[in-house]
């Protein structure tokens, strides 16, 4: 019986280290095309938010990390995760900025969006990156589903606050979905939020020193 049992065990080991082999080579042999398609879909998205006439640069190799785009005490005590931004220039002269940002009060959680804004503070383009909003009602959000995040295109904010920068419902230039209010609202602040950091700070986000990977 002991030496069933010791058998057994024996057997599992050798599974287990097989298994542990396995899976490593896999992800030896795949992490590059993983890595590869990454950066592929950003370079879309980027391409989205910020037309690649108007630059030629690496744009993808020229960002920096920052702790921190909202603008108002709201923004700043929900959301302090750490975003990028990458930098358009042409020329070496900056034209534009694409900003990754969080809207902390989607209907079901964080909602990730990417901002492009020209050197003016016009918004150039908005993407979502990322959500959990309800299938058919918030996800309107995505271009895919419906072209309302197009409506940021050319609008750019006077002011800070802009009250303009709302839903229709609460008086502001936005539209909401039919059932769906809490989700555009919470994208619209949080755009809102970021072009606000941006014309703020675009000197010292333009002057910062590439550090893509690190805090500041």
């Amino acid at each position: 019986m002991r030496k069933a049992i010791q058998k057994n065990a024996n057997v599992l080991a050798i599974f287990a280290i097989v298994c542990t082999a396995v899976v490593g080579i896999v992800h030896s042999l795949t992490k590059d095309e993983i890595e590869l398609q990454k950066q592929q879909q950003l370079l879309k998205t980027l391409s989205q938010v910020i037309d690649p006439a108007t630059y030629n640069n690496e744009i993808i190799n020229d960002c920096i990390m920052f702790s921190q785009t909202g603008s108002d005490k709201a923004a700043k005590s929900k959301n302090q995760t750490p975003h990028a931004a990458y930098i358009a220039t042409y020329n070496d002269s900056p034209v534009a900025m694409a900003i990754t940002a969080t809207a902390p009060d989607g209907y079901n959680g964080n909602i990730d969006i990417i901002v492009g804004i020209k050197t003016s503070g016009v918004v150039s383009g908005v993407r979502v990156l990322d959500h959990n909003e309800t299938p058919g009602l918030g996800d309107k959000i995505e271009l895919k589903r419906n072209s309302w995040i197009t409506t940021f295109t050319d609008k750019k904010i006077n002011g800070n606050p802009d009250p303009r920068w709302k839903v229709a419902k609460d008086g502001g230039m936005f539209d909401q979905f039919t059932g769906a209010t809490i989700t555009p609202r919470a994208v619209v602040k949080a755009v809102h939020n970021t072009v606000a950091y941006f014309n703020e700070n675009k000197e010292t986000l333009f002057a910062q020193p590439r550090n893509c990977g690190d805090i500041e």
